[in-house]
């Protein structure tokens, strides 16, 4: 056994070997180290972690040297299923709706860009309209109005005039795909298209070209319809600037479109594309769709593909429509579900539209939260309450969010992952040259992120499985849940548990923008949501309102 004297000599040899250059750490880094995570090892203790964080340093440059590609997911999936849950079964299939034949063409080229989906489709089946005059009528728009709205990043107009013209000659041919056969849309410039800069909406990287592209997009080239325009992105997934400046709402040129699918939202609710795709990681659907008067849909976690898509946050990401009905982000959402061998988060459960009386749905509603606003966004969700009421045969019974939860430390979860992402962004220091630098700035949650320890992200993940467990029990009796579309937790709780939702306007306030609410399922129950939010659009015609700046028409 060592005495006391050997064993002093002993650290104290490890002290000074430990202390070299190589390892680039002395004593007073540790200490101050620990203070950024609550912690306060003493000196006795601190003398022995130097093999350890040695150690480690090297593993962590020798790591270094290895790429990583985009694609790589982490070998930890996340999983939102709670105990003992069940994932529904069946044979995935693409929603076909009948196309009417009774659609009348529309006067002005004004009217026909703000035509749902369905009514597009049943003027192109039918002859009335071709695709090509439909996507020039929106590439028309987009040189007249996105100079002012600034949604727009890039324009694939060759090969939306291909596709275009494609789809002419197909169904010329009687060879009609279904209901977006011809259907100009847009995507969030976070989904990479082969031979188009992928910007991700940020200085570092608005040159980059991607090599392949993403799988939302093949599915909808698949389903025939035609891409016309890359939207902006928030700079990496955040707010609505970016690096060529702020994307603007169009009912209120003052204020920012909200992000970070401000392009989507923008340029659905103006008319310059028929629908678009976004992405939600913590707010990113349901803030845009709230801003610019539109509807959009936020799926189950694991439903759409991200294969091709920028990660922020590879267990909170997900890829959804953002259209002017509930009805559009149904069709759309029918076309781009489903299991993909190049996401390993997607699975092969079912989607089919739900179309049951909303009088048989079981609903609940958020009371306090609801309640407890004053605002015009409150007081329009309370006369969309009555309405659905009065009309719609729901009854909706009180329930409340819990409040038992660290709720302080969840978003460590997202910057920890955002952080893995964009490492060699950071360490490279090319993250000084994005645009916004403040303290809520992009760049520095990434810098900061560095800070997150691995225990206390585990730790906030093992929190996170507690909470999904909680959800399932206060959700799993009701279809629909109410809620506002901010106010409360709701929006930051559903996004970790990976729950669908479909934001609805519901009027407008005192300023005349845009409000909604929100509508929460089940897991892989869109189904059920949607139906309520199209029942809803029927008894109202919010969804039918378009901002004056960019629809004349009656004037």
């Amino acid at each position: 056994m060592l005495n006391r004297i050997t064993l002093f000599a002993l650290v104290s040899l490890l002290i000074v070997s430990c202390k070299s250059p190589e390892y680039g750490f002395r004593t007073k880094d540790i200490k101050a180290g620990q203070r950024l995570y609550g912690l306060d090892f003493q000196k006795p203790a601190i003398d022995t972690m130097y093999n350890y964080l040695g150690r480690n340093k090297r593993g962590y440059e020798q790591m270094r040297e290895y790429e990583v590609d985009n694609e790589t997911f982490p070998a930890l999936l996340f999983n939102p299923h709670p105990s003992g849950f069940q994932i529904p079964a069946g044979e995935q299939s693409i929603y076909q709706p009948e196309v009417a034949n009774n659609i009348a063409l529309p006067a002005t080229d004004e009217e026909i860009a703000f035509m749902s989906v369905s009514e597009l489709a049943s003027l192109i089946k039918n002859g009335k309209l071709t695709s090509e005059r439909l996507t020039n009528i929106y590439l028309d728009r987009i040189e007249q109005y996105d100079g002012q709205l600034e949604s727009v990043i890039t324009v694939t107009k060759a090969l939306a005039l291909e596709q275009a013209k494609k789809a002419d000659n197909e169904i010329a041919a009687g060879n009609y795909r279904g209901v977006l056969h011809g259907i100009p849309y847009g995507v969030k410039d976070l989904m990479a298209v082969e031979g188009y800069p992928t910007t991700w909406g940020a200085a570092p990287y608005k040159e980059q070209q991607i090599d392949h592209t993403a799988t939302v997009v093949k599915k909808l080239e698949e389903q025939g319809a035609v891409l016309i325009a890359k939207l902006v992105s928030g700079s990496l997934a955040r707010g609505d600037v970016w690096f060529g400046g702020k994307t603007k709402n169009p009912w209120d040129l003052s204020q920012g479109a909200s992000g970070s699918s401000a392009g989507s939202g923008s340029a659905t609710s103006a008319g310059l594309v028929a629908f678009s795709l976004g992405t939600e990681t913590l707010g990113s659907i349901t803030s845009p769709s709230t801003r610019n008067g539109v509807t959009g849909l936020r799926p189950t976690y694991g439903r759409v593909s991200r294969h091709g898509v920028m990660s922020l946050s590879w267990s909170m990401d997900k890829v959804g429509p953002i259209c002017r009905s509930a009805e559009d982000c149904e069709l759309v959402f029918a076309a781009i579900y489903g299991y993909d061998p190049l996401d390993p988060t997607t699975n092969r459960v079912p989607f089919e539209p739900d179309f049951t009386a909303t009088s048989t749905l079981k609903v609940a509603y958020l009371k306090e939260d609801i309640d407890g606003d004053s605002s015009a966004m409150g007081n329009n969700l309370r006369e969309a309450l009555k309405l659905m009421k009065e009309k719609m045969g729901v009854e909706p019974e009180a329930i409340s969010l819990p409040q038992d939860f660290p709720y302080s430390v969840f978003d460590i979860i997202l910057r920890a992952e955002a952080g893995a992402f964009f490492d060699d962004l950071v360490r490279s220091g090319e993250v000084d040259v994005m645009v916004e630098q403040h303290a809520g700035s992009r760049a520095n949650s990434l810098r900061q992120a560095r800070f997150i320890p691995a225990v206390e992200y585990l730790q906030a993940n093992r929190q996170r499985r507690r909470l999904i467990e909680d959800i399932h029990q206060r959700f799993k009796d009701y279809d629909v849940i109410i809620a506002p579309s901010f106010r409360g937790r709701q929006l930051y709780i559903t996004n970790l548990t990976g729950h669908p939702v479909v934001s609805v306007p519901t009027g407008f306030d005192e300023k005349g923008r845009p409000t909604s609410l929100t509508l929460i399922g089940n897991l892989y129950e869109e189904g059920k949501i949607l139906n309520l939010a199209k029942t809803y659009q029927l008894f109202t015609d919010f969804d039918e309102k378009h901002p004056p700046l960019f629809y004349k028409v009656g004037q």
